[in-house]
């Protein structure tokens, strides 16, 4: 085991700031988001009145979310009693899955799961070349690649924490920055508080810029899902502090002279509420940017955002927000200018049609489901290069494509959805990697709830052949329980399980043909072979063992492999773990490169 070196923390004045403070604090007002022509967002409603008093209407004090309460019946699913409603068969040592479940992340623990954290480690066609404990948070991990002066570095960050790693060598890394908690038995060995953070990060994407000569770092500011609220009928405070973030809704693009954060300098600040782009913090609509921007560098970027707070169809009990789309143009990376905002059906409160369209889906009213984006548009090939079509996972709301042939408006084209599985989300991402070659596109949703309390999360196979007619055409099978383990399903293993994510926005090298890894959770790396995508096999897999209490505290384990990163020009695969990182090869990918790689990402 590689065990890293953190560098000695210096007084941060010393140091520099981290992706959390630097990225923020150069500049907290945001610039004008000027218009580019093209079409923009349907005008919001007018705030409506609070329903307070209002007979069969629960006594909220926020207008949109008392309209919301108002509109929808309350469908909430029944919880369910373990060994009786789901759990296992013992007659076939299968699971036995939830029909639905209320959102909930406590554990669940049902008879036939094991009592201890299970500290084997299972592979087929899979090498370990190093692990790195303690690199990353137990909870979530976004990853970025940029190479400088011949020597290659890896960003693990999210909200609180960035480490930027050295892997020239990724059998010997080494970090070479660190900022925030480091976890331990004990918890953080810094406190953080989400309620009065005042700048969050979200994801982030890194491009090459032609017009400056120079990697161009676009970051996500969105309002932070976990710590901030549980239910939003209960917690009025909680709501207004979320309508009133203490933090940029928007993005801001830094320009990167060098992989440390002192060595970057902030271009331009944006804020997604583009009714108002002089709004300051505080008095900002929407959600923000959430997760990785889709952006390559030319001049198109497309975001999730919900630009104003009418966006609010949406069942899920922590958040407020049914995210759309939005494109900007990125020709000039000091000044990004809004293009276009794209909603799908369902979205806009106040609006009959997309409030008819909402009450039609079987989800309305069950309090649970995640309605709208949490990804930007996927591209299967970008718009400066000729690329029209995209695909949007849009949660309950389905799965869309798109045509961008002109970016300042574009069009739906067909959308799909299937039965309702939740909790859990639904229709998270896409992978588009195999489109070009075959007119098929993965999607899925993940799970929440752990224990497997909630319905089995399948990875889709959409037929996109002709976008305007989407279908379902197969399922990626279900992980196998290597031989000679101590359970039957994976759900015996404890804590979640099913798929994450595959492809991460901006991996080195390009997609791999046939080959698609995903992020599984406590079934750790699965990776499939797609050559025929609508008869789809498991080529391989690595299951590492799960940390337990000596490791970490009771309420962070049982996540496994939450989060992977490809460096396809160097095959090599990041699988992120609540204890760690773990950098992997593998033959379906071909031999990893231990070095440099032939061409310095991004591409020049």
């Amino acid at each position: 085991m590689h065990r890293p070196h953190f560098p000695h923390r210096q007084p941060p004045l010393a140091r520099g700031c981290s992706l959390v403070l630097a990225l923020m604090s150069a500049a907290l007002l945001p610039h004008a988001a000027a218009a580019a022509g093209g079409e923009s967002a349907p005008a919001p409603a007018a705030a409506p009145a609070a329903a307070q008093g209002t007979p069969g209407t629960p006594n909220v004090s926020d207008p949109y979310l008392a309209d919301w309460l108002r509109l929808t019946p309350d469908r909430r699913p029944a919880e369910l009693k373990p060994g009786v409603d789901y759990g296992m068969d013992p007659s076939t040592g299968k699971f036995i899955w939830p029909k639905a479940t209320p959102e909930i992340h406590k554990g669940q623990r049902f008879p036939g799961e094991m009592t201890t954290w299970d500290k084997n480690t299972y592979a087929r066609n899979v090498k370990m070349l190093a692990f790195y404990p303690g690199v990353g948070s137990p909870f979530h991990a976004w990853n970025n690649i940029v190479d400088f002066e011949g020597r290659r570095y890896l960003y693990i960050h999210d909200r609180d924490y960035l480490r930027i790693m050295d892997v020239t060598d990724p059998a010997h890394a080494k970090v070479v920055y660190s900022q925030g908690g480091v976890w331990g038995p004990k918890g953080s060995s810094e406190k953080y508080d989400p309620n009065t953070v005042q700048n969050y990060l979200g994801g982030a994407t890194i491009a090459w810029s032609k017009k400056l000569g120079k990697p161009v770092l676009v970051a996500s500011y969105e309002i932070g899902r976990y710590g901030l609220m549980t239910e939003k009928m209960e917690q009025p405070e909680k709501v207004a502090a979320q309508r009133h973030y203490n933090s940029l809704k928007g993005f801001k693009v830094f320009a990167m002279d060098g992989p440390l954060p002192s060595q970057w300098t902030l271009l331009a600040t944006r804020t997604t509420d583009i009714r108002h782009p002089d709004a300051l913090i505080g008095q900002q609509q929407g959600s923000g940017s959430l997760d990785a921007p889709e952006y390559h560098g030319g001049k198109y970027m497309i975001l999730a955002a919900a630009p104003d707070d009418s966006y609010a169809l949406t069942e899920y009990p922590n958040y407020l927000y049914s995210p759309g789309y939005q494109v900007w143009d990125m020709s000039d990376p000091t000044n990004p200018t809004f293009v276009s905002q794209v909603a799908v059906p369902g979205q806009i409160l106040g609006n009959k049609e997309h409030e008819q369209t909402y009450l039609m889906n079987p989800r309305a009213g069950n309090r649970t489901s995640w309605m709208g984006a949490r990804n930007p548009i996927f591209l299967p090939k970008p718009l400066e290069k000729g690329g029209k079509i995209g695909f949007g996972a849009m949660g309950g709301l389905g799965f869309y494509a798109f045509d961008l042939s002109d970016p300042a408006r574009p069009k739906m084209l067909g959308n799909v959805n299937t039965s309702p599985s939740f909790a859990g989300t639904e229709f998270d991402n896409a992978d588009v990697s195999q489109y070009a070659r075959t007119g098929y596109v993965l999607t899925n949703g993940y799970p929440m709830n752990r224990d497997c309390y909630e319905p089995y999360k399948d990875i889709f196979v959409v037929d996109a052949r002709n976008p305007a007619q989407l279908k379902v055409a197969a399922k990626l099978p279900e992980p196998e329980v290597p031989q000679g383990a101590p359970f039957t399903s994976f759900c015996q293993r404890g804590g979640n399980y099913g798929p994450k994510r595959a492809n991460a926005i901006g991996q080195p090298g390009g997609w791999k043909q046939g080959v698609v890894p995903y992020s599984f959770y406590n079934a750790g790396v699965q990776i499939y072979d797609v050559k025929d995508p609508a008869k789809p096999t498991i080529a391989g897999y690595f299951i590492p063992p799960l940390a337990d209490e000596t490791q970490l505290p009771s309420y962070t384990l049982g996540k496994g492999v939450f989060a992977i990163y490809t460096e396809y020009d160097r095959n090599i695969i990041w699988a992120f773990t609540e204890d760690g990182a773990y950098a992997l090869s593998t033959p379906l990918l071909g031999e990893p490169v231990l070095g440099a790689p032939a061409k310095p990402w991004p591409l020049r």
